[in-house]
């Protein structure tokens, strides 16, 4: 068997293998709603991540499309808005429950690598903490954006190398000794998942270039810092009363001050991939919001070829 199969085989049936039961199902689905009733760490984690789609999502008349949104947790952030939502994952254990329990109206069972949609069927498809799952994420990506008709908005872990020159000088100097070497301090360099996968980490460059490649006009970026799961501590409150939460803060504003001196890149990147330029309101939006933009000069040649 091919090791992308395998790897759609692991993760289709990773639900069932960790909630066995029909039973462990529902309580799954009554813990998040309870996080969200209570506005716990977890739930106030989950949503910093939603919330870097604000530039997007006040626009009602848009559709949306979320991918590797295993519990529907994410489409059910948009369909609170009042938006047309459809969520997708390979596995299908949760996503019938989350419609039973009102969360989202419409799903999906898909493999991101053959995505059954029509094109531009989606005006934003949304993949948060899952491009580092597929086990070929750059034909994902591109499916993604053939469904998509305005972008398409990936949140994953932020790939260290390409912002801390100091690592990248250690990793060439390291390798030329032994390649071995750096792994003993950098730990994650090349890191799994127990479900199977290799954790692909996310970079502005990869980004730029695969947008590039095929014509698109922008990309856009944001990073923040939210790494500060502790199973101990998610189901306290939000707030200065939880003794986690005030601890998050503090961790929370020392990151924010190194990454703000580039002393060290953020933990989680978002990367927005347009297939047209945005509205103005939505450009405005973006760059209020804090996100970079790269705007892209077009590609002189295939314009000549065009005009032939």
């Amino acid at each position: 068997m091919a090791f992308e199969d395998l790897s759609h085989d692991a993760h289709s049936g990773w639900f069932e293998k960790r909630y066995s039961s029909a039973d462990l199902q529902e309580k799954a689905i009554e813990r998040w709603k309870k996080d969200k009733r209570e506005n716990t760490i977890n739930y106030w984690l989950h949503k910093r991540l939603l919330d870097l789609t604000l530039p997007f999502s006040a626009d009602l008349s848009k559709t949306w499309l979320t991918v590797g949104d295993g519990y529907g947790f994410d489409a059910s952030y948009f369909y609170e808005k009042g938006l047309q939502t459809t969520a997708t994952d390979i596995a299908g254990t949760f996503l019938p429950l989350s419609v039973n329990h009102k969360l989202i109206a419409d799903y999906s069972v898909e493999n991101v690598e053959a995505l059954s949609f029509e094109n531009d069927s989606f005006d934003y498809v949304f993949c948060k903490e899952a491009y580092h799952h597929f086990p070929r994420p750059y034909l994902g990506v591109y499916e993604m954006i053939r469904v998509a008709r305005e972008a398409v908005i990936i949140v994953e872990p932020h790939d260290p190398i390409s912002k801390m020159p100091l690592l990248l000088a250690m990793r060439n100097l390291f390798d030329r000794i032994d390649t071995r070497l750096l792994q003993r301090y950098w730990k994650n360099r090349y890191s799994f998942e127990e479900v199977g996968n290799y954790v692909f980490k996310l970079s502005e460059r990869e980004m730029d270039k695969l947008a590039n490649g095929i014509g698109l006009p922008m990309v856009a970026f944001k990073g923040i810092n939210n790494n500060y799961y502790n199973p101990a501590t998610g189901d306290q409150k939000a707030d200065d009363s939880s003794p986690g939460f005030r601890k998050i803060k503090q961790k929370l504003a020392i990151h924010n001050l190194l990454t703000d001196l580039t002393l060290m890149p953020s933990q989680v990147l978002c990367a927005v991939i347009f297939k047209k330029v945005p509205q103005p309101g939505v450009m405005e939006e973006l760059k209020r919001q804090g996100f970079q933009i790269h705007v892209f000069p077009p590609n002189p040649y295939l314009r000549k070829v065009a005009a032939q």
